[in-house]
């Protein structure tokens, strides 16, 4: 075995719910705790994989020295602003702000990132996270739920063509209310 063998690191995708399964960022009241959980999760990847909208959405909230004001004190901030991203886009000519541009095959471009991440990639958004679930790319999902109601979507995974069954691994109680839960894709017991 070459000593430059390396295995995959792990898919992992994270997101914040309301109670009634809505996704809508707006509808999930963020705080310095929810901040802190969510840089520590960040920290532990080697880098970020987008789609083009959450790459927009998160570039125009948590850049620093972007027009938002985002704040370098807040631990997410400097985390989000530091951390290596990859956008998945067709329509995007160009990114910066620490980003590369995927492109081709989704599959094999998401296979060859994570041999270049052992410590793994965090996916963000909606879309994308349900593309790589349909293909069974994702190792891991942390849903962290909120004790809130929106009363309207989007909600997550509308429309996946079958379903996953998963396994819980971790659970953290955030003193919002708000828990996390780490979840991976359920073996077959007959595989």
């Amino acid at each position: 075995m070459s000593a430059e063998t390396t295995s995959a690191g792990p898919v992992r995708y994270s997101i914040n719910v309301t109670l009634d399964g809505c996704c809508d960022h707006r509808a999930v009241p963020g705080d310095d705790e929810l901040h802190r959980h969510a840089a520590d999760r960040l920290a532990e990847a080697d880098a970020l994989l987008f789609g083009r909208v959450t790459y927009e959405m998160m570039e125009a909230a948590f850049r620093i020295g972007g027009d938002a004001g985002a704040d370098p004190a807040d631990p997410f901030v400097r985390t989000m602003d530091a951390a290596k991203k990859y956008v998945v886009s067709s329509t995007l000519e160009s990114v910066d702000w620490n980003a590369e541009l995927v492109r081709g095959d989704l599959p094999t471009a998401v296979r060859t990132l994570a041999q270049s991440c052992p410590r793994g990639v965090f996916v963000g958004g909606v879309q994308l996270a349900q593309q790589l679930t349909e293909l069974g790319l994702v190792d891991e999902y942390e849903i962290v739920v909120h004790p809130w109601l929106a009363g309207h979507g989007p909600t997550l995974f509308a429309g996946l063509t079958r379903p996953l069954a998963l396994e819980l691994v971790g659970r953290q109680e955030l003193a919002s209310g708000a828990v996390a839960m780490r979840y991976v894709p359920r073996r077959s017991e007959s595989g």
